[in-house]
């Protein structure tokens, strides 16, 4: 069974900064591609970074480029996202992915983490 545990949410001044972790449990770590969604009220799940099994290919959502970053740290089973310049837009609950390609696509996700932004 694999189990994603999130960390590191709170609430913050704008223009702040916060890091979330994502560690995860089960099967081995690194034959995943690792993300972070956010979901506010009413809205869809939106994707805000990802990050490939070789820790080098990445990828944003363009509201966050040059804000967030994502990296992995195989040997530790965890995911982190750094969020530096921080908006109101921002608040949401962030939920991490783990995805891996065995006979399909498989999906599992964390609890969630709130995160606000504060003006």
């Amino acid at each position: 069974q694999v189990q994603l545990v999130e960390s590191g949410g709170g609430l913050v001044q704008v223009g702040g900064s916060l890091r979330l972790s994502c560690a995860v449990s089960g099967r081995s770590f690194s034959d995943y591609t690792m993300g972070w969604f956010r979901q506010t009220p009413g809205k869809e799940r939106e994707l805000v970074a990802c990050i490939m099994w070789n820790g080098i290919t990445t990828n944003y959502a363009d509201s966050v480029k040059g804000r967030f970053t994502i990296s992995r740290d195989n040997a530790k089973n965890t995911v982190y996202l750094q969020m530096n310049s921080l908006k109101p837009e921002d608040t949401a609950v962030y939920h991490c992915n783990a995805k891996i390609y065995i006979g399909g696509w498989r999906d599992y996700w964390g609890q969630g983490t709130q995160v606000t932004v504060s003006s």
